[in-house]
């Protein structure tokens, strides 16, 4: 539970009209988290009958577990750069994990980064589907391998490259520390000829004192492509949260090392500083 760029004619979008070959592949790629996710929801609908069949006689405690979340926050921070010019978004979404470590779920929030860049493009959502195995290597350990496609469901100009993104990532988690890698397998982020670029995240969550948990993180997204070296940076955080009777309150400051050359767009650097307050809820 986000790579833009604007150079001086579009920030975040490489305008180059796709050919028919790249148009096909990113179609087929497009299905890859929808297939991922549809394999995941159908093993654990197999497996969980035949796990409950097997419980003792009189529990009730199912191994498939549902949550869904809801939060609000002053904007949205996506690997640094803002994706709602420093406005409000609201986001939810829900997750259907199995004891045995397999995960399905969907997360949406508000954006107007692609509308920002380019006035003839309308899409103001971003849906994420994911599905993945998280097993527990040790009592202490866990791994995390899966698939993810960020979705930007709307109407485009003919000739601009699509935000459709789709990322297979893998991780380490050891309680409070994590690691995780993602590795784009097409257009990343409606930058074309960057299949191959990557993020990795490294980050710290850890309780200070009277129940307020400190967190840090660092990442780097690299691309490749023609204007790998504009588009490639470095993100930091460092924020705090807080649990008052379920609902979590946070505040984070993040920021970037990304050139202005790609990530401005309306005359701002959306990787600049950025001051992030949010409220979540979980059920």
């Amino acid at each position: 539970m986000n790579r833009k760029t604007e150079q001086e004619q579009n920030a975040r979008f490489v305008q180059h009209p796709p050919l028919g070959r790249r148009r096909l592949r990113n179609a087929q790629l497009a299905g890859l988290a929808t297939l991922a996710a549809a394999g995941v929801l159908l093993a654990i609908a197999v497996i969980a009958p035949a796990q409950a069949q097997e419980a003792a006689p009189g529990a009730d405690a199912s191994p498939l577990h549902l949550t869904g979340n809801l939060g609000v926050v002053s904007q949205y921070v996506f690997r640094g750069t803002t994706q709602t010019n420093r406005k409000p978004a609201l986001q939810g979404g829900f997750d259907l994990t199995h004891d045995n470590g397999l995960y399905a779920g969907l997360w949406m929030s508000n954006v107007s980064w692609i509308s920002d860049t380019n006035s003839a493009a309308s899409a103001s959502l971003e849906a994420d589907l994911y599905a993945g195995w998280k097993p527990a290597l040790t009592d202490w350990l866990n791994a995390d391998v899966g698939v993810l496609h960020y979705a930007y469901p709307g109407s485009y100009p003919a000739g601009m490259t699509k935000p459709d993104t789709n990322e297979i990532y893998a991780g380490l988690d050891a309680k409070w520390i994590a690691f995780k890698y993602s590795y784009s397998t097409g257009n990343t982020f409606g930058n074309a000829g960057t299949s191959g670029s990557s993020y990795a995240d490294l980050s710290v969550n850890h309780e200070l004192f009277a129940g307020i948990n400190g967190i840090a993180h660092i990442g780097r997204q690299r691309y490749t492509g023609p204007n790998a070296s504009a588009l490639s940076y470095t993100d930091w955080k460092l924020g705090l949260t807080r649990d008052f009777y379920g609902y979590l309150l946070g505040l984070a400051y993040t920021d970037t090392n990304a050139a202005d050359a790609g990530y401005t767009i309306r005359g701002k650097n959306i990787g600049r500083s950025q001051v992030v307050l949010s409220l979540n809820k979980t059920f």
